[in-house]
């Protein structure tokens, strides 16, 4: 009698655990007001809306061909992080580059990414580390196909992923109102003053020292690649956008 009842239980706990995997939800897709936003965001960093201008929320959104809603939680991310500024009654303005706040930005930057750069050599799960290496290539790619929309896309998802991975949302927080700027800012003036070449391989040594898991070799390369940074801030003051 046990064993039969015994026999009947686990008969209906397989056919639960069949019935969950049924219905279980699709992964969910990827939501409007993400691809609005990186849309954006990239529009602006590489210059196809330049610095000074003046746009409209819906002419953002006939761009995109993306409804109203999702392009204005775009919007209001983009002013957060400093790449949009929201003129009342006026329209949305996409400000001026300016290099002493770039240079009070990297100031921040520094201390705040060595932290989560080295965080997440510490902190990455085994298919992070493997995205580490896959970014590592495509920076290396980049410089040896001087290839500049390939780095900032790379440039993105490592910035991306380093936050994910270090599990920090203070540092998260910060990170995200610097990483568009300095993107912009360098996209903005690479092609008279900057090294691709020398700089993807500087983004490829920090993922290549997180995705190994050590720390100590992040945090070097890292202040490798932001002495770079800052040399090509100040080497852009004799040229204009």
């Amino acid at each position: 009698m046990n064993t039969s009842r015994k026999r009947k239980n686990n008969d209906h706990a397989d056919a639960a655990t069949k019935s969950s995997k049924r219905l279980a939800p699709p992964e969910p897709r990827r939501r409007l007001t993400d691809i609005a936003y990186e849309r954006l965001e990239e529009a602006i960093v590489t210059m196809q809306i330049p610095p000074g201008s003046v746009v409209s929320e819906q002419t953002l959104s006939e761009m995109l061909d993306i409804g109203r809603t999702p392009t204005r939680e775009a919007i209001q991310q983009l002013a957060r992080e400093h790449l949009l500024q929201v003129l009342p009654q006026r329209g949305l303005l996409v400000p001026d580059i300016d290099l002493r706040k770039q240079l009070r930005l990297l100031e921040t930057r520094r201390e705040v990414e060595r932290l989560v750069c080295r965080s997440a050599a510490r902190r990455a799960t085994p298919e992070q580390r493997e995205a580490f290496f896959r970014l590592r290539d495509e920076f290396l790619h980049s410089a040896r196909e001087n290839d500049d929309l390939t780095f900032i896309r790379a440039d993105r998802e490592f910035n991306e992923l380093s936050l994910k991975a270090a599990r920090n949302e203070f540092s998260e927080g910060a990170m995200r109102l610097m990483h568009g700027l300095s993107r912009r800012f360098w996209y903005g003036h690479h092609k008279q003053v900057a090294d691709l070449s020398e700089i993807a391989q500087l983004h490829a040594a920090v993922a290549d020292a997180i995705g190994r898991g050590d720390s100590d070799a992040a945090g070097t390369s890292l202040d490798a690649l932001l002495d770079n940074i800052e040399e090509f801030a100040k080497s852009t003051l004799t040229y204009d956008l």
